[in-house]
């Protein structure tokens, strides 16, 4: 196999399309939850009102005509297929940067900020600002491959990140991240691959396991949300890791379970008082939903878990770091606890809105923190 780059056209057949269809049309509802809030999950009629406009009003092939319109292609690493987004900006003097998303997103995730951060004069900013940028779709995720053996941690996902900024022929770039993609990034960092120049993220897990003898009041109320919120908000992430493959089943046979496991997530962990409405549109919701359900990733999208979840702990990094809280994002990171594991910070602020989906929820926010980091690397 060699290093070759192979551009990827994305067209779904109309067989795929009518096959969903006809599984919505036929889907059995549950009864209604028994409370007037979110705490059973997701309540019948948000789910109903959702898949009532996939069946009727929703249109893929407008999300398939803007991946195909960014640039999207598949090299073979280590091997397996990684699919990505490759959108180079007209500047010469940009700065490539590498965005990862996560769980449950996609590079759907970055619809917003494209634009903005390739081509900053367009979107009122400045040339000086521009990225080349890179969206690679995780292994097991999208329209990458699906690994047939275990090993497909944070560690070898961030190898594969580095080869493949190498085949691009870039010798200096960035990297972003937040859920999954905050600890390739993190992996990145630690790696410190020839050409990687500084980090951001917008999630960070830099969290001592044992808070020492002392913990300030700040350490014990964070860490007691900590805990609050692995009792009631974890559940999910016990499942993926301990039985990814029991819960596969269930999310590859019906496309209404598999958008209520997402969408739950869109609603609880975005800043949008619990409603995902409030934040996303129903289309922006369903092409990201769309990319799980297309390439039945309702399983290799969860081994990541049973691979990796043990990893998002903090690391020692030595490159230039940078950090943005969104308010509503499930973790708080301490900057004292930051500054035991990162030698060089060059950017720690927080911002007034936003949560866990930072690039998807804010993206203007989020450029302007992107823009803000880097520029101290140019």
């Amino acid at each position: 196999m060699t290093d070759e780059i192979r551009p990827f056209v994305l067209r779904v057949e109309q067989s795929e399309l009518d096959d969903l269809a006809r599984r919505l049309g036929m889907a059995r509802w549950p009864e209604a939850e028994t409370v007037r809030d979110w705490s059973q999950g997701v309540p019948i009629a948000s789910l109903r009102r959702l898949v009532d406009h996939w069946r009727r009003d929703y249109d893929w092939r407008r999300c398939e005509a803007m991946l195909n319109g960014w640039g999207q292609f598949k090299t073979h690493i280590d091997g397996l297929d990684i699919h990505f987004v490759h959108v180079r900006s007209s500047y010469p003097k940009a700065l490539p940067l590498l965005l990862t998303h996560g769980w449950p997103g996609s590079v759907i995730e970055f619809h917003k900020v494209v634009g903005p951060l390739t081509d900053p004069v367009a979107h009122g900013g400045d040339a000086s600002d521009a990225f080349d940028v890179v969206l690679p779709s995780l292994p097991g995720y999208g329209f990458s491959g699906k690994p047939d053996e275990t090993g497909w941690g944070l560690q070898r996902i961030a190898r594969a990140w580095a080869e493949l900024m190498r085949r691009l022929g870039y010798t200096r770039y960035v990297a972003q991240g937040g859920d999954w993609g905050s600890g390739v990034t993190a992996e990145l960092g630690v790696l410190a691959p020839e050409g990687l120049v500084g980090l951001h993220f917008n999630l960070l897990a830099v969290m001592p396991r044992d808070l020492g003898d002392s913990p300030t009041a700040e350490e014990q109320a964070v860490a007691k949300a900590a805990r609050a919120y692995a009792r009631t908000e974890w559940a999910y992430a016990q499942i993926q890791a301990t039985r990814p493959q029991t819960l596969g089943y269930a999310l590859a046979d019906t496309p209404v379970g598999q958008a209520a496991w997402i969408y739950e997530k869109l609603g609880k962990w975005s800043d949008g008082g619990g409603d995902p409405e409030t934040v996303f549109s129903l289309d922006e919701m369903l092409d990201n939903i769309m990319l799980y359900w297309l390439t039945n990733s309702g399983a290799s999208s969860a081994r990541l878990y049973w691979e990796s979840l043990g990893e998002m702990r903090p690391k020692r990094i030595d490159l230039p770091v940078g950090y943005t809280k969104f308010p509503r994002e499930n973790s708080t990171p301490l900057r004292s606890w930051a500054d035991r594991v990162f030698s060089n910070i060059i950017h720690w602020n927080e911002v007034a809105k936003g949560g866990h989906f930072a690039a998807f929820e804010q993206p203007a926010l989020f450029v302007d923190e992107l823009r803000t980091c880097f520029r101290q690397l140019r």
